[in-house]
């Protein structure tokens, strides 16, 4: 029996017309690795809530791998995160994730990623933004989208909010030793259909059906 029939994430596949995002195998995720060891943003900023780019490039390497593998061993239709990888012209260049707890009752789910450092700045991390909101609201049925960013992470803001993002509010964190707000962001599926149509970047979802339990997005039984 094929390992997709057993674990059919393996073959789900979301498509634009310069991207292709799906579960990494082992080679590639090794691609991912090296392009974090190589570094993601500049030393003196902090994107992310856990520093994990703070850590020496070997180390920083190992724990895409680590993180990867544990999400997929801790996964359950109530809690999942799926780690998809973003391909560019059949290599990887960074990692868009899919989330969700309780997905089968509240029908929403978060987003966050991140890009090596010669892909970004060409419009792929807002390409990969739509793809991941097309597989959530088009396939799985959502009717909410969150995300987060610092209040310093201008770039990213403006991405979230003309894909139609309001802001839900602000919290707090202490990230290296020092007091850092992240403004919340919230997607309405009403909001995401009335902006989409401006970006125009056609998305296809393959190999969805078979996930769809493992998601909690199952239809109900009769």
């Amino acid at each position: 029996m094929p390992t997709t029939d057993h674990w059919p994430m393996l073959a789900l596949r979301v498509t634009t017309p310069r991207l292709e995002l799906r579960l990494p195998d082992t080679d590639e995720l090794a691609v991912l690795a090296d392009l974090a060891a190589e570094g993601l943003h500049p030393p003196e900023e902090m994107p992310f809530l856990v520093p994990w780019t703070d850590q020496p490039p070997a180390e920083r390497a190992r724990s895409v791998l680590r993180y990867h593998w544990l999400r997929r061993a801790d996964w359950s239709p109530e809690n999942w995160s799926l780690q998809l990888a973003v391909f560019v012209d059949g290599e990887p260049a960074g990692v868009q994730d899919v989330y969700a707890r309780d997905f089968a009752v509240l029908r929403e789910v978060g987003t966050g990623s991140w890009l090596g450092a010669r892909y970004q700045g060409k419009g792929i991390g807002t390409e990969m933004r739509v793809a991941a909101l097309h597989l959530a609201f088009a396939g799985l049925g959502a009717v909410e989208a969150v995300s987060g960013a610092f209040d310093h992470n201008a770039a990213s803001l403006r991405v979230s909010e003309k894909l139609g993002y309001e802001r839900d509010g602000v919290q707090r964190f202490a990230i290296r030793g020092r007091p850092a707000t992240e403004v919340r962001l919230r997607l309405s599926r009403e909001r995401w259909e009335a902006a989409a149509p401006a970006f125009d970047v056609p998305v296809a979802v393959h190999g969805l059906a078979p996930c769809l339990p493992l998601l909690g997005a199952a239809p109900a039984e009769a």
